[in-house]
């Protein structure tokens, strides 16, 4: 009796069968996992094709581009920096601004100093974005002002590196000094672009010069989209995360989290933008974040060196490295010389402008009659 009650205990206990389930949970994940890597590599890589297909489409249309800047009387610095920043607003985005600027530059449309302009007026509007998404948080939300407070940082903090940054790097692109700074396409790139060559004959028997531009405009949206959309989210409340976080919070390591982010995301516009929910779950902190979108406005220009190496225009990449280097210049100085009070002018600027609805009003405004005003001045 003792034996069978030994028995009937031992019974309920499957030892054979156990280590059969708990040995084939830990693939499910695994195999998720690979998948959704795998699906992220086929997005980024169909992104990057179609990106180049984008340049090449406005490289081969860029000509039919030059009777709509005639009447849009775009000439100058002052015209061509509103043009870049309206242009901005309307792509969500300054990268494929910067890429119509290099590339009409390419194609003789523009001149070196008004293709830099145009890049300057599409960095200045990029941060729109971070705005309108802070308005849909609040719109959504608890009607809570935060996103909208980022967002202003974010466009007084570019305004402001800009309105030193501008200058300095145009007086750097003239001078000369920056001349023996400047590389065409490399063979492999050259190869690559040769290979589009059939597609885009295609494209251009098709579609006149201006409609293949603006094909390729829509071909450099898209890319960059589908890019964003393939990257992994950047948003993380966990206690690893706000570790990290805390231990960023320096005013220098905080603009090379900017930098690193923006290289590795290929777009401020995603860098900036993940600042909005970020910062309304507690994990950036305000005060914060002024360094963070100064390395962001540095690490943007990574990606445009790229595409000058692709339209293998060497003065391309001077007039991209000329604004980089003057960037890199004003945000370093102001790091390490006036931070504070810098820092002050911005969050006091940006409490006015989202604190009322007639502040904010009056903000909306000025961020678009600025460029409006420099576009027909």
């Amino acid at each position: 009796m003792a034996s069978e009650g030994l028995r009937e205990r031992a019974l309920p206990a499957p030892a054979l069968d156990e280590p059969e389930l708990t040995l084939s949970v830990p693939h499910v994940p695994k195999l998720a996992l690979s998948g959704r890597v795998l699906t992220r590599l086929l997005s980024i890589s169909v992104a990057l094709a179609l990106f180049v297909l984008s340049l090449q489409l406005m490289k081969r249309g860029a000509a039919g581009l030059t009777p709509v800047i005639d009447a849009l009387s775009v000439h100058g610095a002052a015209n061509y920096i509103g043009f870049g920043w309206l242009s901005a607003y309307l792509l969500s985005s300054g990268s494929p601004v910067a890429s119509v600027a290099l590339t009409l530059f390419s194609r003789g449309v523009v001149s070196d100093a008004e293709a830099y302009f145009m890049i300057s007026g599409g960095r200045l509007g990029a941060s729109f974005i971070v705005l309108f998404v802070g308005f849909l948080y609040y719109v959504r939300g608890r009607r809570a002002p935060d996103g909208l407070y980022i967002g202003a940082v974010a466009l007084i903090t570019t305004a402001l590196v800009y309105a030193a940054g501008i200058p300095l790097g145009i007086g750097l692109l003239q001078s000369g000094w920056l001349d023996g700074v400047r590389f065409g396409s490399p063979g492999v790139i050259r190869g690559v672009n040769d290979a589009y060559t059939p597609l885009v004959d295609l494209f251009a028997g098709l579609l006149p010069r201006l409609a293949l531009f603006a094909a390729g405009v829509v071909a450099v949206v898209c890319s960059l989209k589908l890019f964003d959309a393939a990257l992994p989210s950047l948003e993380s409340t966990s206690p690893r995360v706000r570790r990290a976080v805390e231990f960023l919070h320096q005013r220098f390591t905080m603009f090379v989290l900017g930098v690193a982010v923006t290289v590795l995301t290929v777009s401020v516009a995603v860098s900036l933008t993940v600042l909005v929910p970020l910062s309304m779950k507690g994990i950036v902190r305000r005060r914060n974040i002024i360094p963070y979108v100064m390395g962001a406005q540095v690490g943007t220009f990574v990606d445009k060196l790229f595409v000058s190496l692709l339209l293998d225009a060497p003065r391309a990449f001077t007039i991209v490295f000329a604004e980089m280097l003057a960037v890199l210049t004003v945000s370093l100085l102001v790091l390490t010389l006036a931070f504070n009070p810098f820092r002050e002018v911005i969050l006091a600027a940006a409490g006015r402008a989202t604190g009322s609805r007639r502040g904010f009003a009056l903000f909306l405004g000025a961020i678009f009659a600025v460029p409006l005003v420099l576009l027909f001045v």
